[in-house]
């Protein structure tokens, strides 16, 4: 493990202004300060905690709400604290925006900060830290994203090829043929896998694997406004949804349009969010265990810490069967 002298060394600076950079003190330049983190990277150093201080791994999130019991993310941070506190780390929860990231050089800003590792929630693919992770030097967890070649660096997600599976084969064992599909926008890795994963089960199940029944838009707005009318015309009998919040969006405009749940459509969502037992009808979703994701990312990362380095961390889903799916209506089925 290099240490700081190797670092001084390197940079013909004294150990002094090596440490007084590492822990940012005042008195260091920002340029030399810079040329500090950046061959404290270069050379795999790590800072080494003292004997009454517990060592520091962060939570990283954007574009995820967190803070209370009903938020997304709550269950994903609770979860891993549960795991990483009681094996003796510090946890922080260190939000981040894009304007963040693209100032602030992963790496350099894990040494600066003294963390040994990181879970990363909300990342999407059009965020500036992606392209630090296929190179990063820093143990990291990617939940719902993935890069790939980089050892330090773990995917965790809950098998989306099987939560498909699940969907389309409950559907299939109602009666339904003509299955549409509706998701958010295609920018996030997770979104990308679900629609794929989805027309690779529709044609695992014998039944067409259509991409003109399927539709993605950023806004929900335009997924019951464009794509939404689309479906119904080409004689949809189910439509499986990339997450909850949309499923429960497209309940609650076909119910607008006069048709009936599930008699005249059926819909199932994704993830199991707690919303879904309060819809009209509940919703049938597949469910992603959160707390458990939240723990696994901690075990992953404590396998990085004891150099056994896991490229990929999947969790089984469920079918959770609630009242709105059924048969499709008797002129569909014949």
């Amino acid at each position: 493990m290099a240490t700081m002298d190797d670092i001084a060394r390197s940079l013909g600076i004294s150990k002094g202004t090596v440490s007084k950079a590492l822990s940012g003190a005042k008195d260091v330049s920002q340029a030399t300060r810079k040329l500090v983190l950046e061959k404290a990277v270069e050379l795999g150093y790590q800072r080494i905690a003292r004997s009454d201080e517990a060592p520091r791994i962060a939570i990283f999130i954007t574009n995820m709400e967190y803070k209370k019991p009903s938020d997304f993310g709550y269950d994903l941070v609770t979860g891993f604290r549960k795991a990483a506190e009681p094996a003796g780390f510090r946890v922080e929860i260190v939000p981040i925006t894009k304007e963040f990231q693209a100032a602030t050089p992963y790496d350099q800003y894990m040494v600066r900060r003294n963390y040994r590792g990181a879970l990363c929630l909300g990342i999407s693919l059009l965020d500036p830290w992606l392209k630090d992770f296929e190179t990063c030097r820093t143990p990291t967890v990617l939940y719902d994203n993935r890069v790939s070649g980089n050892p330090n660096v773990t995917y965790l997600a809950v098998d989306n090829d099987e939560g498909m599976a699940l969907a389309v084969r409950r559907l299939k064992e109602l009666g339904h043929r003509r299955i549409g599909y509706l998701s958010s926008a295609l920018e996030a890795y997770v979104y990308r896998q679900r629609y794929q994963a989805f027309l690779r089960s529709m044609q695992d199940s014998g039944l067409p694997a259509d991409e003109t029944v399927c539709g993605a838009s950023f806004h929900v707005s335009d997924c019951l406004s464009t794509h939404l009318p689309r479906l119904l015309k080409a004689g949809c009998t189910a439509i499986v949804c990339s997450h909850d919040l949309l499923a429960h969006s497209v309940i609650v405009h076909c119910t607008e349009l006069g048709l009936s749940i599930p008699g005249d459509i059926s819909v199932i969502g994704f993830d199991d969010i707690p919303l879904c037992r309060y819809t009209d009808p509940p919703l049938t979703t597949i469910r992603q265990d959160r707390t458990d994701l939240g723990k696994s990312a901690f075990f992953a990362l404590s396998s990085h810490l004891n150099h056994v380095a896991l490229s990929t961390f999947l969790l089984h889903p469920q079918l959770v069967n609630r009242a709105s799916c059924g048969a499709p209506p008797e002129k569909a089925a014949k």
